[in-house]
This record gives structure tokens, sequence and C-alpha cells, in this order.
């Protein structure tokens, strides 16, 4: 089942940036059944392209696999490879999304980009693959409107 996995159970270095990072997967354990699988990055961080200064987001993305499961250490290391990473909010969280889907081809993929304010305003960016399919329990993303998070 893991037998492709290149990071799983090694010490991996940090890629430098998304296009260097590996995003992996691994056969779905119940194929055939609908499920959401929801993965919850608190503390991720890109950079302003135009300042070269940090911005932090929490971002929730949630799908219901088909085929395929992301490997969530390699999940971890490409969300983290957009730490030196130029590029505007909704550009992060389009380029994640669209990366997830080429490599999962998910039944359905959602993502919530909740960026913290700089200049005094958050940003928040969504997108989904389309309606979610009909069965499956699809929460809350529990990201509250922004009131001072953290």
């Amino acid at each position: 089942m893991t037998g492709e996995l290149t990071q799983l159970g090694q010490a991996t270095k940090m890629p430098g940036s998304p296009e260097q990072a590996l995003l992996e997967r691994v056969a779905a354990p119940a194929a055939g059944q609908r499920y959401l699988v929801r993965f919850t990055a608190p503390e991720f961080t890109a950079l302003c392209p135009i300042t070269g200064q940090p911005d932090f987001a929490h971002i929730v993305i949630d799908y219901v696999p088909d085929a395929w499961i992301v490997e969530s250490k390699s999940l971890k290391l490409y969300l983290a490879s957009f730490r030196n990473h130029g590029a505007f909010h909704e550009a992060c969280t389009l380029q994640i999304a669209g990366a997830l889907v080429a490599l999962l081809a998910p039944t359905w993929l959602r993502i919530g980009a909740y960026f913290y304010p700089r200049g005094g305003m958050p940003i928040d960016v969504f997108w989904q693959t389309g309606a979610p399919p009909e069965g499956v329990w699809v929460p809350d993303q529990g990201v509250p409107p922004y009131r001072g998070r953290g």
C-alpha cells in the first residue's frame, strides 16, 4: 500500500517552493464508500509577491475521495513549501486546490483559506469543484468570520 511513497517514515527536507514539493497519494482504503476527509492547516504562511511580507492563513481542505487519498506528510510539506513563495492569497488557494484535484481526481473538493489581516483587512478565499455529493456529511469549516482570529 505504501511501497511507492518516498517521504513517509524518513527524514525529508523542506521543499523550497510548491513546484519542488512532491504531493503523494495512496489508494483509498474504502473505495466505493462516500466519506469526507478534512485537513486543517492553521499556520499556513506565504509571502506577498509585491512587498515580500509574510501572509498567514488558516486553511481547511475538505474532500470526498474516489480512488485516492493524499498522503498527509506530503501534504504538510507541500503546504509548508509556500513559506518562501510569493503569491497573492487567491493564487495560493487555487494552486493548492488545483494540485490536489490533479493528483487525486476526488469526487468532490473544497478549500477555505482564511487569511489573517494585513493592512486591517482579512481576505478569505473559497473554491470547490461543484456541489457536494448527496448523502455525505459536510460540516461547517468552523472558522468564524474575522473578529481577532487566533
